[in-house]
């Protein structure tokens, strides 16, 4: 299973992933605390990840980023926003 990006929903204690295969299919959908979204992102191929734009993104970002989230040690960026996801 390819995973090709991932859309992440923040909350205050529960985080939503959704992630899609290259033909764009869901191929995986789950609930997480943020101590269990950050171990499952950890394990993860790089992939292009959006998330909302919210106060937690900035710390969310910053902590998907240092996994390598197409962050720096993968030549991309995490987009901190859906719009931008949906844009490309």
């Amino acid at each position: 299973m390819h995973i090709a990006s991932i859309g992440i929903d923040l909350g205050k204690t529960t985080f939503h992933l959704v992630a899609l295969g290259d033909s764009g299919k869901v191929v995986v959908r789950k609930k997480f605390t943020r101590k269990q979204l950050l171990a499952y992102t950890a394990n993860l191929q790089s992939s292009l990840i959006g998330i909302e734009a919210c106060a937690g993104a900035h710390f969310i970002g910053a902590a998907l980023r240092s996994q390598g989230a197409r962050g720096a040690a993968h030549a991309g960026a995490v987009r901190e926003t859906l719009r931008e996801v949906q844009q490309k």
